[in-house]
Parts: C-alpha cells; sequence; structure tokens
C-alpha cells in the first residue's frame, strides 16, 4: 500500500516520521515496517536516515513489530544499509544503532540476532564514528546483548583478544577524545557507557584485560605507561562506583588489580612538581594514580552485606564491618600490604602547608629538612591517601595494631591540620585519628607518651571525642576525653 502512494519522497516519509512517535500513530502504521526494510538497500542518504528514524520509533515498545523486524532479519537488513554509505554520518550511524537497540530490547531471541548482525566487524565501524551522539546508542545496544541468557558468553566474545577487544578499545578511544554534544544529551547521556564498562570489568571481571588492550598508543604523559584511555576507564569506573555503591558488586581480584595500578602508577611518576588542578588534571598518568585512590577509598568502605550504609566519596564513610563471614575486598587488600604502602606514600610526602609554614619559620634562612621531599601531584592527593587509611582503619584492630608497630600514629596525627590544595585532609585527618584510637589502649597510650616538638604537631582532635593537652611542665601530652 505504500509503495502504491508513491512514498518514497521525503515529505510524505517526514510525516510518517512524525505519526510513529506516538503510540496511535505506530498502531496505524503497522504495515509500515515490512515495506521500510524492503526499501532500506537502494535509499540514498537523506531518505535512509528517514527511514532508519521511522524503523527506531516503530520498535519502541513495540513487541509485534520488534518480532517481525526480527523474522524479516531487519538486524542484518539495517547494519547492511548504514555501512553501504561511503562515509557513515553520525546521525546515520546513530538512527541506525536506536533501532537495533529498540529491537533488542524485545528479548533473548532479539539480542541473538542483533548481535549476530553487528559482531564483530560493524561493531568495529560503529565504534570508529568519533562522536558522542553515536557512543551512546551504541553502548546502549552492547549493553543489552551483553545481558540475558546469552549475555555472559557475548562479554567473553566481547572480550576477546582479536575480535572483541579492539571495539572496547574502539569505544574507550572514542568516549576519551569526544565532547559531549547535543545529540548526547538525549536518553541516558553517558550511562550505557559506564554501565557497560562497569559490567565488562567488574561484574565479568575484564579489568585487567582491558586495561592492557588499551595500551600507550596516543602520546600518554613521558616517563609511564599510561594514555588518556586508561585514565578515562579509571575515571569512567570511579564515577559508577562513587555514585551507586548499592547496585553494584566489588570482586577482590578487580580490588587487587586496581591496587597493582596504583603501585605502577607510584613507581613511575615524577613527584617533584606540585599539582595545581584536582582530578582529572589532563596528565594521564598522574590521572591514573588519582582514580586508583578514589576507587581504593570506596572499595575500602564497600561491604557484601552492609552496602546500604555507605556514605558518599565526599564524606566519611561509616559502613560498618560485614558481619557475614564474606570477605570483603578490604580483606584482600590489607593482606596484600595496603596500608604500609599507603603509609609509606604519606610518609614521603612533604608535611601539610600548615606545618611547612611554621617550621619554616622558625629556620629562617635555613634550608628545611624537607626541600626534597616529594610534593602531591594532584590537589586532593594527600587528601585521598589519608581517606583510604580511614576506611581501612573502621571498625579493625589489626590496621590500628598494624599502623602504631609500623610507627604511622605520628604521621597521621600531622594529617589534622589545613593543607593547601588537599580540601577536607583536616576532617579526613580528624576521622582517621579517630578510628585510630577508639578503643585501642595501646594507641592511646603511645599518643599520651608522645613527646611534642612543637605545638604545630599537635593536631587539633577536639572534634574527636578526645582532647590531647600538654603539659607545661613536662611538655608531654595528656589524652583527655572531652566529654
Amino acid at each position: 500500500m505504500w509503495r502504491d502512494e508513491g512514498i518514497e519522497d521525503e515529505e510524505t516519509l517526514s510525516a510518517f516520521l512524525e505519526a510513529s512517535r506516538t503510540r496511535e500513530g505506530r498502531a496505524a502504521l503497522s504495515d509500515a515496517l515490512a515495506d521500510t526494510l524492503h526499501l532500506l538497500p537502494a535509499s540514498p542518504a537523506p531518505l535512509l536516515l528517514l527511514r532508519l528514524r521511522l524503523l527506531r520509533n516503530l520498535l519502541a515498545g513495540d513487541a509485534l513489530n520488534q518480532g517481525t523486524f526480527v523474522l524479516l532479519s531487519g538486524p542484518a537488513a539495517v547494519v547492511s544499509a548504514a555501512l553501504s554509505i561511503p562515509a557513515l554520518s553520525p546521525d546515520l550511524a546513530r538512527a541506525a544503532l536506536q533501532a537495533l537497540g529498540n529491537a533488542a530490547l524485545g528479548g533473548d531471541r532479539h539480542r541473538e540476532a542483533v548481535w549476530d548482525a553487528l559482531f564483530p566487524g560493524a561493531l568495529r565501524e560503529f565504534a570508529r564514528v568519533r562522536d558522542a551522539g553515536v557512543l551512546d546508542p551504541l553502548c546502549m545496544v552492547l549493553d543489552t546483548c551483553c545481558s540475558g541468557d546469552g549475555g555472559h558468553g557475548r562479554v567473553e566474545e566481547l572480550c576477546h583478544e582479536d575480535l572483541g577487544l579492539p571495539v572496547l578499545v574502539e569505544l574507550v578511544a572514542t568516549a576519551s577524545r569526544c565532547e559531549p554534544t547535543p545529540a548526547a544529551a538525549v536518553g541516558h547521556k553517558e550511562e550505557w557507557l559506564e554501565w557497560l564498562l562497569f559490567k565488562i570489568c567488574v561484574e565479568e571481571e575484564k579489568f585487567k584485560t582491558l586495561f592492557a588492550a588499551l595500551g600507550s598508543t596516543d602520546g600518554g604523559e613521558s616517563g609511564n605507561e599510561f594514555s588518556a584511555k586508561h585514565a578515562f576507564l579509571m575515571g569512567t569506573l570511579s564515577k559508577c562506583l562513587t555514585e551507586r555503591p548499592e547496585e553494584v558488586s566489588i570482586s577482590n581480584s578487580f580490588a587487587l588489580h586496581v591496587f597493582n595500578i596504583l603501585k605502577h602508577a607510584a613507581e613511575t611518576l615524577d613527584f617533584t612538581c606540585r599539582g595545581s588542578s584536582e582530578l582529572p588534571t589532563g596528565l594521564p598518568g598522574i590521572d591514573v594514580l588519582g582514580y586508583s585512590l578514589v576507587l581504593l577509598k570506596d572499595i575500602c568502605a564497600w561491604e557484601p552485606s552492609s552496602s546500604e550504609t555507605e556514605a558518599p566519596v565526599d564524606s566519611p564513610l561509616q559502613a560498618e564491618p560485614s558481619s557475614s563471614g564474606t570477605e570483603a575486598p578490604v580483606d584482600s587488600l590489607l593482606q596484600a600490604g595496603l596500608v604500609k604502602r599507603l603509609l609509606k606514600y604519606l610518609g614521603e610526602l612533604e608535611p601539610p602547608s600548615t606545618i611547612r609554614k611554621a617550621m619554616a619559620k622558625e629556620q629562617g634562612d635555613q634550608q628545611p629538612a624537607f626541600a626534597t621531599a616529594k610534593v602531591c601531584p594532584y590537589n586532593g592527593y594527600r587528601r585521598d591517601l589519608v581517606a583510604v587509611i580511614a576506611n581501612c582503619l573502621h571498625g579493625r584492630k589489626q590496621v590500628q595494631d598494624e599502623v602504631r608497630q609500623l610507627n604511622g600514629i605520628m604521621l597521621l596525627l600531622q594529617q589534622c591540620v589545613i593543607d593547601e590544595g588537599n580540601a577536607y585532609l583536616r576532617e579526613w585527618g580528624l576521622l582517621t585519628v579517630k578510628y585510630l584510637l577508639e578503643e585501642n589502649e595501646e594507641n592511646q597510650k603511645e599518643v599520651s607518651e608522645l613527646q611534642m616538638q612543637e605545638p604545630i604537631l599537635t593536631p587539633e582532635v577536639a572534634e574527636l571525642g578526645l582532647r590531647v593537652e600538654i603539659d607545661k611542665k613536662t611538655g608531654h601530652p595528656k589524652l583527655v576525653n572531652s566529654s
């Protein structure tokens, strides 16, 4: 009926496209899907775009149309028509992927048909379109196809070294370079990409595989092995974990991989140049270091049986330790030497600015003792180190004892001050000392016996529920309950 009415002109197609935006309009156009598929191969670019958009609308939440689309080999037809255009435009790619995404939502059979039409060659072609407006529907298609009964197998294919990994690398490369466009503002923005990467890296435990595949091929920071793609991946995973702690599950292997990346970054970076900005800095190695710490901060606060009690990343987390018997990732990290490593990094830094200024004022023209110490490579580095230690300490006597045995008590006391370039350091420092001292007589005794060399080294601990008072005669502090 369509072809008899001469609907191959843009004006008529535009009218049908407008009508298909409503449920009633889609019902009236129930016969349009088969004719539209039939006309796709011979469509010039302007008409092809309209027809793909019409298919997209007809497949939106309509089970009958979704089933017919699969029966008529619609996924293969859409992919073939879109890729037949010599220079695939972002608009064409987006419309084709939106149609495939709507079809894939119909069920496992639909996801299988869409996947077979795309994987692997067509996926690479779509992933190479460097446009944020294309990235979102492409990730929606992949995330949908990697769900359901066959989802795990498709994730395995997507992580195949020769077939699928190049697609993921292209996705991350596109995302790390593209600025958001008005088209990308429609729908879920970047959430499909976030959840796709989180599904692959965390839920399916393919983080190590993807991180290694990204490589350093785009001019990463000189002197280390990290690229902008690495930094983007770490930042995306950090954002996902920070914003949705109740909806995620974290494995020990993922936590340990992040820790290994932190160690490698810390060993290869130059800590002689003071950072002047928060994350992201635009320097891949520094961003990887920072996002590793942010991830570890949230991982160490996450508990398998009590994730609902966790607080946002920018506030001290108060989750109670798990009592379910299931080992939390933080336990694996502690066994791997996380606290010892963090205290080492913290101890290598110059003192906080408050202490530096006081020491410099006293020493006058003399060269300060900390002139050769490392500096923070980004604003917030010291705070992030302290925050991870705080979350490790909470409710864990073995960590309290470990800090004491590593001679870390004074170092942590020194973090209870204001530091330029480390917002909220004092707050995290106070919380850390609170967790360090509570119900631990050995640690309290050591603090009470400390010989304070200068008043500036005495932290302001009144907000801890404790108070350190200096005996003017002996020069020794007294630990007093402030209540």
